[in-house]
C-alpha cells in the first residue's frame, strides 16, 4: 500500500497535461475556509494565510504540503514549537512536466507522477533545529509542491505553523519594536516594575493589541504557545486530537480511547512495535503566572517572595488574528528580607519593645549561670501580640498577650532562649519585657481580670463624678487622673490614650486627682470607689487609673470618658 501521505497528495495532482494549477489565494474560498477550523483539522495541506495549531509524536515525523503556482512569488512560512524542540526542513519538488512519450498531449497516468515525484527527493531550502520560533522568508520563490518536515525527539508536542505568499500585506503576527528586551525598573522584596517598548502594531498600524505578562522561576519563554502547554493540566496536549486516518491503535491509547477493529481493517497504518512500550509520565504543575493588561507597556508584579529569581516574560497579541510575538525576556532576583537585629536581654531588666503593624521581633536572651528556671514577664502596652519562646531551637511557647502576663518556663544548663514577637495586623505594638532566672519580686503589679473604669451615672453632678475600679489580693498603689476633653472626644483619640506603658510621669501636676494603697483578701470586695470633685458643669474628662508594682513599673487600667450634669 501506498503510504497515506501520497494518498493526500493526490488530492492535490489534478490528471492534467499542465503543470498543476492549483490557486494561490483564492480570497472567498479562504475567508470561507478560516471560519471553518476543522477544514484544516488533520490535514496535510497547509492553508494560505492562516496558521495551524498541530502535535507530534515522539520521533514521528510529521509532513505538510503547499504548492506555489507561479514562479517569482514572495513566500513566508513560520513554525512555533510548544513545549519541546523540533527538527524541520523545508524542501521543494518540481512539479511534475507535461508531455508524452509520443508527443500527443495525453496526460502521464497518475502512477507515472506518483512515481516521478518518490524518485526526486527534491531541494533542501532551509532546516532549524531547536525551539525558538523560525521562519524562512523569500521575496521570490519557484513554482512548484513545498514540503514541510517536522519532528521532535524528545516528547510528543504541540506545534503551529503558518505559511503566506502575500506576506507583505498579510502581517499576521505583531510586530516588536527597534528595542524588544523588557526592562526591569523596579525591584523591591515583593515586587518588581517591568516596561518595554510598544509595538508598531499598534501604534503605526493601528491594530488591536494587548500585552501578557508572563512569570515564573524556570526559565524564560519563546512563545506564548509555549506557556499555554507548560500551565496545561493535561500530559502535553492542550487538546486530544481526533481520531483520523494517519492514527493507529496505539495511539487512541495513548489519548484514553479503547483500541478496536480498525488497525486490522488499515494495516498499513501500523506503526513499528518498539513503540507499543512507551510510557506517557504525567507532568508535575509548575507555578506559572499569566496576566493579560491591555495595552498598557508598564507593569508592577507584586506578591512576590523576598530574595527569588524569577523570569519575566512579555507577549504582544493581535486581538483579531489570536496570533502572538515574544519580546526579549529578562529575570530578576528580589530583595531580600531586611535581617531582624536580635535584642539581648538582660536578666532582671524590663527592655522596651516597639513592633510594627504585621512585623516581628526577635530578642534574644542567655543566662550567665546555671538556672532551673526562667520567668518572662511581659506587658502588652496596646493591641496583643503574639509570643514564640524556643530553647535551642526547640518550640516551648506560643501565646497571643494582652495586659500583663507571666510565663515559667523550665531551665537547663547553658541554655539560650530566642523569643518572637509578632505584631497586630490592625497597628503597632508597644510592650514591656523581662526575663529572669531569679523572680523572687514581680516588677508589674498584678492585675484584676476587669480593668475597666466604671462610672455611676445617678451619682453625677454639675461638679463631681464617681467611678469603681477593681483592685487585687496584693497591696498596690492606685494614682487616678483627669483629663478635660472635647464633648466630641471619639474612639480613635480615645485609643491613641490607651497606651498602658505610659505612666503617671508622663502626665501633668495639674491633671493629678489622688493616690492611695488599696488591696482585700476577698476577692469579691476587692472593689474601690472615689469621687471625683472640683469639675466644670456640663463638661467631659477623661479619667485613668494607674496601678504601680514594687519595681516602680506601672499600669493604666481602660480609660473612662464622663461628662458632668449641665444644670442641677
Amino acid at each position: 500500500m501506498v503510504p497515506l501521505h501520497w494518498c493526500l497528495l493526490w488530492l492535490l495532482l489534478p490528471l492534467s497535461s499542465r503543470t498543476q494549477k492549483l490557486p494561490t489565494r483564492d480570497e472567498e474560498l479562504f475567508q470561507m475556509q478560516i471560519r471553518d477550523k476543522a477544514f484544516f483539522h488533520d490535514s496535510s495541506v497547509i492553508p494560505d494565510g492562516a496558521e495551524i495549531s498541530s502535535y507530534l509524536f515522539r520521533d514521528t515525523p510529521k509532513r505538510y504540503f503547499f504548492v506555489v503556482e507561479e514562479d517569482n512569488t514572495p513566500l513566508s512560512v513560520t513554525v512555533t514549537p510548544c513545549d519541546a524542540p523540533l527538527e524541520w526542513k523545508l524542501s521543494l519538488q518540481e512539479l511534475p512536466e507535461e508531455a508524452s512519450g509520443e508527443g500527443s498531449g495525453d496526460p502521464e497516468p497518475l502512477e507515472q507522477q506518483r512515481q516521478q515525484i518518490i524518485n526526486e527527493e527534491g531541494t533542501e531550502l532551509f532546516s532549524y533545529k531547536g525551539n525558538d520560533v523560525e521562519y524562512f522568508i523569500s521575496s521570490s520563490s519557484p513554482s512548484g509542491l513545498y514540503q514541510l518536515e517536522l519532528l521532535s525527539t524528545e516528547k510528543d508536542t504541540h506545534f503551529k505553523v503558518y505559511a503566506t505568499t502575500t506576506p507583505e500585506s498579510d502581517q499576521p503576527y505583531p510586530e516588536l519594536p527597534y528595542d524588544p528586551r523588557v526592562d526591569v525598573t523596579s525591584l523591591g522584596r515583593t515586587t518588581v516594575t517591568l516596561a518595554w517598548k510598544p509595538s508598531p502594531t499598534a501604534s503605526l498600524l493601528k491594530q488591536p493589541i494587548q500585552y501578557c505578562v508572563v512569570i515564573n522561576r524556570e526559565h524564560n519563554f519563546k512563545s506564548l504557545c509555549a506557556v499555554e502547554a507548560k500551565v496545561s493540566a493535561d500530559d502535553v496536549f492542550m487538546m486530544a486530537p481526533k481520531p483520523g486516518l494517519d492514527f493507529s491503535p496505539f495511539d487512541f491509547a495513548h489519548f484514553g480511547f479503547p483500541s478496536d477493529n480498525s488497525g486490522k481493517e488499515r494495516s498499513f497504518l501500523a506503526k513499528p512495535s518498539p513503540k507499543l512500550g512507551r510510557h506517557v509520565y504525567a507532568r508535575p504543575k509548575v507555578d506559572i503566572q499569566k496576566i493579560c493588561i491591555g495595552n498598557k507597556n508598564i507593569f508592577t508584579v507584586s506578591d512576590l517572595k523576598p530574595d527569588t529569581q524569577y523570569y519575566f516574560d512579555v507577549f504582544v497579541a493581535n486581538s483579531n488574528s489570536n496570533t502572538s510575538t515574544a519580546y526579549v525576556g529578562t529575570f530578576a532576583r528580589t530583595k531580600e528580607e531586611a535581617k531582624q537585629k536580635t535584642v539581648e536581654l538582660k536578666d532582671g531588666k524590663v527592655t522596651d519593645v516597639f513592633v510594627k503593624r504585621k512585623g516581628a521581633k526577635f530578642l534574644r536572651f542567655a543566662p550567665v549561670s546555671s538556672h532551673q528556671k526562667v520567668t518572662f514577664f511581659i506587658h502588652s502596652c496596646l493591641d496583643a501580640i503574639q509570643i514564640q519562646v524556643r530553647r535551642d531551637g526547640k518550640l516551648l511557647l506560643a501565646q497571643n498577650v494582652e495586659g500583663i502576663r507571666q510565663f515559667q518556663l523550665r531551665g537547663k544548663p547553658k541554655a539560650k532562649y530566642v523569643i518572637r514577637l509578632k505584631g497586630h495586623k490592625k497597628g503597632a505594638s508597644v510592650l514591656k519585657i523581662l526575663a529572669t532566672t531569679r523572680p523572687s519580686k514581680q516588677p508589674f503589679p498584678s492585675l484584676p481580670e476587669d480593668t475597666r473604669i466604671k462610672a455611676f451615672d445617678k451619682l453625677r453632678t454639675c461638679s463631681s463624678a464617681t467611678v469603681a475600679w477593681l483592685g487585687t489580693q496584693e497591696r498596690n498603689k492606685f494614682c487616678i487622673y483627669k483629663k478635660e476633653v472635647d464633648d466630641n472626644y471619639d474612639e480613635d483619640q480615645k485609643k491613641r490614650e490607651q497606651n498602658q506603658c505610659l505612666g503617671p510621669d508622663t502626665r501633668k501636676k495639674s491633671e493629678k486627682v489622688l493616690c492611695k494603697y488599696f488591696h482585700s483578701q476577698n476577692l469579691q470586695k476587692a472593689v474601690t470607689t472615689e469621687t471625683i470633685k472640683g469639675l466644670l458643669p456640663g463638661k467631659s474628662y477623661l479619667l485613668d487609673v494607674y496601678v504601680i508594682g514594687h519595681g516602680g513599673h506601672s499600669v493604666k487600667y481602660q480609660s473612662k470618658v464622663v461628662k458632668t450634669r449641665k444644670f442641677c
